[in-house]
């Protein structure tokens, strides 16, 4: 089973309903990220797919179940890193999720991509800057 069909299996029955037979393999890999991080970037990037571009996993929903389904999947992920004490990865991801609202906000959609790899590249054993990181002083908001 791929993180991908793990996070289908765990969603309320309500979003999974509207589940794809076979999402596919996901972006993700478990061997890369370790299996609970894996789970968790399929979980919170299928939540952005469901709120911004075409979900792998999902079809079907109007508009208003697609942005529930994402915020959803947004809190599926965070929890089970809260469950796991990954606190590193909690503040990672819910900058990356905050970090993708504002660049769509502020007309940058293109710049969710880079946020993407940096946080996968963070939360990887090869590490490195995450997205606020790699925005700093450039598109972040001012705070």
């Amino acid at each position: 089973m791929t993180a991908l069909s793990e996070v289908v299996a765990a969603c309320d029955p309500s979003v999974a309903a509207h589940a794809a037979p076979d999402p596919g393999a996901g972006r993700f890999d478990p061997g890369e990220h370790g299996e609970v991080r894996a789970f968790v970037l399929e979980a919170v990037y299928e939540g952005y797919l469901l709120h911004y571009e075409t979900p792998r996993a999902f079809g079907g929903l109007d508009d208003d179940l697609r942005l529930l389904a994402g915020d959803a999947l947004y809190a599926l992920g965070l929890a089970r890193l809260a469950e796991d004490g990954d606190l590193e990865a909690v503040t990672e991801l819910s900058d990356l999720i905050s970090l993708c609202a504002w660049a769509h906000a502020e007309g940058h959609p293109e710049r969710a991509e880079d946020l993407w790899a940096a946080s996968a590249r963070a939360l990887s054993p090869a590490g490195g800057p995450g997205a606020a990181e790699s925005v700093a002083g450039d598109l972040a908001p001012q705070r």
